[in-house]
């Protein structure tokens, strides 16, 4: 059987529990529970109380979430501003053998 895609929502931070969990406050009112994903936590990312958050849910299990990308949630047509972006180092080319 096929896994079932998560669902993505924005929310706002409302708490800060202990060991990286947060209660959220989803677009629809509801608040959820959420700990933070992996990649996240290994590159140390603050929240704090009012944060917009991106939240990805089960289908499954409703009350609970995870969060997946401080900020608002990046729709199809956006790309970040040439501004951010790190401008691209150019190869050297191969050495020659003698």
């Amino acid at each position: 059987m096929a896994k079932e895609e998560p669902i993505r929502v924005e929310g706002k931070v409302l708490e800060v529990l202990p060991s990286t969990r947060f209660r959220c406050q989803i677009e629809s009112g509801h608040q959820i529970l959420c700990h933070v994903s992996g990649r996240m936590r290994r590159h140390r990312i603050r929240m704090l109380p009012g944060d917009i958050v991106t939240i990805e849910m089960s289908p499954y299990d409703l009350s609970k979430g995870r969060i997946v990308y401080r900020g608002p949630m990046r729709r199809d047509g956006d790309t970040a501003s040439t501004a951010t972006k790190r401008p691209r180092r150019r190869r050297r080319p191969p050495r020659r053998r003698r």
